[in-house]
């Protein structure tokens, strides 16, 4: 772990080729959704969110969470762990990098165009509990390439889907990982936590 106060952790689903979307492009996702629901992926989500107080999002999910996620806490029919999901992410400060939103879409949001790893870097001298990445590969692989992803949190779905973007391009430095969680469920759907070892 980094001997920083916080821990930044890296938190996305992948396939069994560990591909973040699939060959016909970034919204190819659609093998993601059983996984997703289920209750070893919704458990895992419980436990990686309750140290966050602060997520840190690309533009792109940003702009899909906050179009989903904040009515379903109202939801009653909703499972009760999405519904704290929900307003994790509306009470949770945001940090969303992009280049071309001025205006936040929900309340707890910072915009800034800086450099993913510049920001994170000046956060984890900050007080406070773990930084998480939602998804947001882009963003991921930035603070991979600086190596200041300090977990891994990882939803691996049982399926080669054959085409797409990698989470782990070629060309990063290596890197050792120690388990210190793994469980699977329902589909198959293995939800893994690895802390990097410096």
């Amino acid at each position: 772990m980094s001997n920083t106060s916080r821990t930044v952790v890296a938190n996305i689903t992948l396939s069994l080729d560990g591909r973040t979307h699939g060959p016909a492009g970034e919204h190819d996702m659609g093998w993601i959704a059983p996984h997703a629901l289920t209750d070893v992926a919704r458990d895992h989500m419980v436990d990686v969110i309750a140290p966050a107080t602060t997520i840190l999002l690309g533009r792109k999910n940003y702009e899909g969470f906050a179009g989903f996620w904040p009515a379903v806490a109202d939801m009653p029919e909703a499972d009760p762990r999405d519904r704290r999901f929900s307003r994790f992410f509306t009470d949770t400060e945001k940090v969303v990098f992009s280049h071309t939103l001025t205006e936040p879409i929900c309340a707890n949001t910072t915009l800034t165009a800086d450099d993913p790893a510049t920001v994170v870097t000046s956060l984890k001298e900050q007080p406070g509990g773990d930084l998480v990445m939602l998804a947001s590969s882009s963003v991921i692989r930035a603070l991979l390439r600086a190596d200041l992803v300090d977990r891994l949190s990882l939803t691996v779905c049982p399926q080669v889907v054959g085409g797409g973007a990698r989470l782990f391009e070629d060309g990063l430095e290596p890197s050792t990982w120690v388990p210190v969680q793994s469980r699977s469920g329902e589909l198959g759907t293995t939800c893994v936590l690895l802390d990097r070892a410096r």
